[in-house]
């Protein structure tokens, strides 16, 4: 599972926020470093670490990142090929929404907490999404979240009708084996430690097909 932070984040922020190790110690963790080069909505110079949020953005440097990096993982660990995953939040969120479009074909599922997908999401490969939003998120509106969900529900085709709910948690079958699954809290931008073992059983339950 790769994980991406927010911007202004680190690594080891996200390894101590999301101990995605200890829920599943028989995953191949890998939490992603970004760097400064993309402006920020509290960071206008750009001097924060962050990611890209869009395709062909800074050279498309953290989608190659991604590309190095899984061909390392892939040569050092035993991996399932079918069983990679993204996860982020906010900034690294939207960059997940990235990763979707860009390279969608080598991931079997993704998790994005606290971002916008937007268009992204019209052109990208139908896979299973969880997505995290807070109703009082102070950086990113709600509503604007609201309207990304309505775009992944759009693209897998999902029946809202047969939604399954339990708590926050919504999970609506779409086609070809699809779900997406809908964590929508009263909280703010924070992703919600409680909503992390939700979204690794979502991951457990999706090897791509």
């Amino acid at each position: 599972m790769f994980v991406f932070h927010g911007h202004g984040g680190t690594a080891q922020l996200m390894a101590n926020r999301l101990p995605i190790q200890e829920l599943w110690p028989e995953a191949v963790v890998v939490y992603m470093q970004g760097i400064p080069g993309v402006v920020g909505i509290t960071d206008a110079a750009g001097t924060q670490n962050g990611w890209q949020k869009n395709p062909g953005q800074v050279g498309d440097r953290d989608v190659k990142f991604v590309d190095v990096v899984l061909a390392q993982v892939e040569r050092e660990f035993k991996i399932d090929a079918s069983r990679v995953y993204a996860l982020g939040h906010s900034n690294g969120a939207r960059f997940v929404n990235v990763l979707w479009n860009m390279r969608g074909e080598k991931f079997a599922a993704f998790c994005s907490a606290c971002a916008p997908g937007g268009v992204l999401i019209q052109t990208a490969i139908p896979k299973p999404v969880f997505v995290i939003a807070g109703e009082k998120d102070q950086l990113v509106p709600f509503e604007v979240q609201k309207k990304s969900i309505e775009l992944i529900r759009k693209r897998l085709e999902t029946d809202p009708s047969k939604s399954v709910v339990k708590g926050y948690l919504s999970v609506e079958p779409g086609k070809n084996g699809t779900e997406l699954a809908t964590y929508l809290h009263p909280g703010g931008h924070p992703f919600p430690e409680e909503a992390l073992p939700l979204a690794i059983s979502f991951f457990k339950r999706h090897p791509a097909g």
